[in-house]
């Protein structure tokens, strides 16, 4: 068989270049909302190139030749992504903690071309800290889109021939699967991450790009003009501005907008003696695009492991700019490398005769012989860093495994509870009970109905209240339930109610049912800012089911969320104009303390759950405390009234 060659398309590589800016900007700096477009613009790229030079092979040759294309592409994709993995594997081994969560199984997914399914079936989640560990920094989660275009070269070729049979019918057939690939998306929009993941759901890129190919001349004299193409690439970058959503409007509505849009530049570029591509044939985007799979493939695992060790954090919570800017220059040095000494010397030879030029370097040179040696050893390095790895990796993240901590402390207090009940000495217990305070600070004074007296009569201050925990309900997400052991041993008695990503609104009906069951203690705490926006109404809603008689607690929220400083100021409003409610400042308490946080920057360790319920039984106890001082003024108001009139 003739091996297959072709003149090269212009404008693919500028294309590719603006592709992965956008996912690059998107992923390291906060100025693209909507840059993981990005991927869209490969898909049609790739469903176009590949069908095209399937297409020229076939009426070159009479046939396809199945096993040379998939080694080809094997050359193309499998050594770098096999030297990404290797070395990113085992420097997240040196960092250790959250990053090596679920490592295995991404690995899995990437030796079986499968990681988008792995990815859906682990739970994971392309948007906003998603991973094979729900709150861990996923390594290789942009290996999923290679997984679909790996899906996409193994499949195609098969099924081509058939469709190349249907001649006129071939381009409706494409553009009918484009079509059907976005209407499931349509129907599946309820789950973001398995329209994004879904090879079904996500194919329609690469399907557009393959009816482009089929609509494309064979005399190439035809095409979209300049600048109508030149409008689509603005709009292409245009779109990444646009805010996403979560529903069909986004996935997948802006997405096949994208992709449409692209399949138009392409169609325009291709053109010959096209201005526009000409135009993204310029040294820069030329450069960039021809290395855009190796700034692709090492960005994302760069930046996580770069944010992990300078922060802590998973880069789906924060990108410090620094660490966007180091991170970009790495990617750019990184892709050259593997572009001038790992793709293109593979591409050439093939991976055999590679490794066959390697091992003849044992018997060279005294130069060549020692660069052999340091390039084996590396590989043995790596290939143990990567073993390490898998071995050392955590079965969840540090902030599953502080909520299950708390979890596990709920559930033991609550056989407790069942088995017998318990109260706190020196306390009181019930509302209509007076306040219990300790012993009087001096031996001279007597302590009558929780106030201190003097032999006089003169009342003395009030010693500080410790209030029982009986008398305290807590409703919260999953921060008070990280807090739960400290909240528990602070407040033994304490009805704590906590679950994972539970906003506001389900406050309302939760503390409606426990006051209809007559459960609510003297004092509410609210702790459910952490998930999102909250309305002043859901607030008003929740000071009346609690009936005005008791005392609401809000807990403010601290989170490395955009909608944090809004939460927390409108419960600073809510609490400074209605009565019976204060504020629980934790956000204020942890800010000073962010090292005794888990590894997502929210949920508390142990030392940081005392801290959050140092904050909520300070802000009860003033309260309490502000009672007894009121009741002490109004005690010693009245002395001294009677003082005055039984003096002598």
């Amino acid at each position: 068989m003739t091996r297959t060659t072709s003149a090269r398309l212009s404008g693919l590589d500028g294309l590719r270049a603006v592709a992965v800016l956008l996912v690059v900007v998107y992923h390291l700096f906060p100025a693209l909302p909507s840059g993981f477009l990005g991927v869209d613009v490969f898909f049609v790229i790739s469903g176009f190139l590949i069908t095209t030079l399937l297409m020229r092979e076939r009426e070159q040759d009479g046939r396809i030749g199945l096993a040379s294309f998939w080694r080809r592409r094997a050359r193309r994709l499998l050594p770098a992504i096999a030297v990404m993995v290797l070395v990113c594997s085992s420097i997240a081994w040196l960092i250790g903690g959250d990053v090596l969560v679920g490592v295995g199984g991404q690995l899995l997914g990437a030796a079986t071309f499968a990681y988008n399914w792995v990815a859906i079936a682990a739970g994971s989640s392309y948007f906003g800290g998603g991973s094979f560990d729900a709150t861990a920094p996923e390594l290789f989660r942009n290996l999923w889109s290679l997984a679909v275009e790996e899906q996409f070269y193994l499949l195609w070729p098969l099924l081509l021939p058939a469709v190349l049979a249907l001649r006129s019918w071939r381009t409706p057939v494409a553009v009918g699967l484009a079509a059907a690939s976005a209407g499931l998306a349509v129907l599946l929009a309820g789950d973001v991450t398995r329209v994004y993941y879904g090879t079904d759901t996500h194919a329609f890129g690469l399907l557009l790009g393959v009816a482009l190919a089929f609509l494309r001349p064979a005399s190439h004299a035809k095409g979209v003009p300049a600048p109508v193409g030149a409008a689509a690439v603005a709009g292409v970058v245009a779109l990444a501005f646009v805010t996403p959503g979560t529903d069909a409007a986004t996935f997948p509505g802006l997405l096949v907008a994208a992709s449409v849009l692209s399949a138009v530049a392409i169609a325009a570029a291709v053109r010959p003696g096209s201005p526009l591509g000409r135009a993204l044939d310029v040294a820069p985007l030329q450069w960039i695009g021809e290395r855009s799979f190796g700034i692709y493939l090492w960005h994302w695992p760069i930046v996580v492991l770069m944010t992990v060790a300078t922060t802590g954090v998973s880069p789906d919570v924060e990108v410090p700019l620094p660490v966007g800017a180091i991170t970009l220059a790495l990617s750019l040095i990184v892709a050259e490398l593997s572009y001038r000494f790992v793709e293109q010397p593979v591409r050439r030879r093939g991976l055999r005769a590679t490794l066959r030029g390697a091992a003849r370097a044992f018997g060279a040179g005294p130069a060549r012989r020692l660069a052999a040696t340091a390039a084996v050893a590396a590989g043995a390095l790596l290939i143990a860093g990567t073993s390490a790895a898998v071995a050392d990796a955590p079965t969840v993240a540090s902030s599953q495994a502080v909520v299950e901590h708390g979890r596990e402390a709920l559930d033991a207090a609550s056989r407790t509870r069942a088995s017998h009940a318990q109260t706190l000495p020196g306390a009181a217990v019930r509302s209509e009970d007076p306040v219990l305070r300790p012993q009087c600070p001096t031996a001279n004074l007597s302590d009558d109905e929780g106030l201190c007296t003097a032999p006089d009569g003169r009342p003395a201050p009030p010693a500080p209240a410790r209030v029982a925990g009986d008398r305290v309900t807590a409703v919260g997400d999953s921060v008070m339930l990280a807090s739960a052991p400290s909240l528990l041993e602070r407040m033994p008695g304490v009805e704590i109610d906590a679950k994972v990503s539970r906003p506001m609104s389900a406050g309302v009906g939760i503390l409606s049912r426990l006051a209809d069951a007559g459960d609510l203690g003297d004092y509410v705490v609210v702790g459910l800012g952490t998930n999102g926006a909250i309305s002043e109404d859901d607030l008003s809603r929740i000071r009346s089911e609690i009936g005005h008689d008791r005392t609401l607690v809000l807990v403010t929220a601290y989170a490395p969320r955009d909608w944090i400083p809004g939460v927390n100021a409108d419960l600073e409003a809510f609490a400074s104009h209605t009565p019976g409610v204060v504020v629980a400042d934790w956000s204020a308490a942890i800010g000073r303390h962010t090292d005794l946080l888990a590894g997502d920057g929210i949920h508390p360790g142990r030392a940081g759950g005392d801290i959050y319920a140092d904050a909520v039984s300070t802000a009860i106890e003033d309260v309490e405390n502000g009672r007894a001082e009121l009741q002490y003024r109004l005690e010693l108001a009245q002395w001294a009234v009677g003082d005055t009139f039984t003096r002598p």
